[in-house]
């Protein structure tokens, strides 16, 4: 498997250093108030478990899964829900936990749908960031480590469902991903590279 990636881009202690600092912030901000966690599936769950453990105070916590790649390596920019939450954020703080923020657009669906449910107040922590593939304009409250417009998995994110398990941030080849360049709406599968 080592042949398929370029470099580690991130290792897996300065990934858990910021967790740790990101963790703490939250603890602070957030003391005295009814803490709502929501993971975006599925590769928030990874981040989501190790920032819950470095915050001190009580917190709750849900998952929800959304889709707005499919199979692509680009987000198609149309989001849909494919499991909800279940808790009642109705007068609570939620955060919403994601493993990449790149255009935003999904972050800015899911935030703009928890507003409509009464929450205090809705904010976004994100392990890692791309702002150069931004499309919306979309504050993070919690900005983990920028990363650059590389196609990068480990801690959480994939390639076609491998690559989660890694403890570190690598480049994949794009041999691995990729030979030409699709067109609109076609997946990397068919032999072809999101440029």
């Amino acid at each position: 498997m080592t042949e398929d990636f370029e470099e580690i881009l991130i290792d897996s202690q300065q990934i858990r250093n910021r967790v740790a600092e990101l963790g703490s912030q939250i603890s602070k901000d957030y003391a005295g108030r009814e803490l709502v966690l929501v993971g975006v599936l599925k590769g928030g769950f990874v981040f989501l478990a190790d920032l819950m453990r470095e915050i001190t105070i009580p917190v709750d916590m849900d998952l929800i899964a959304v889709s707005s790649y499919g199979a692509s390596t680009k987000s198609s920019g149309v989001v849909r829900i494919l499991k909800d939450i279940d808790v009642n954020i109705t007068g609570k703080h939620v955060l919403i936990v994601e493993d990449l923020v790149d255009t935003g657009l999904t972050l800015k669906y899911l935030k703009d749908l928890f507003r409509t449910r009464g929450p205090e107040s809705v904010k976004i922590c994100t392990a890692f960031d791309k702002p150069s593939r931004r499309k919306v304009d979309i504050r993070i409250e919690y900005e983990g480590i920028i990363v650059p417009d590389k196609f990068i998995v480990g801690y959480g994110l994939d390639y076609a469902g491998k690559y989660r398990n890694l403890p570190d941030i690598r480049t994949l080849k794009p041999g691995i991903y990729a030979v030409s360049a699709c067109k609109d709406g076609e997946w990397p599968e068919k032999g072809c590279m999101d440029v």
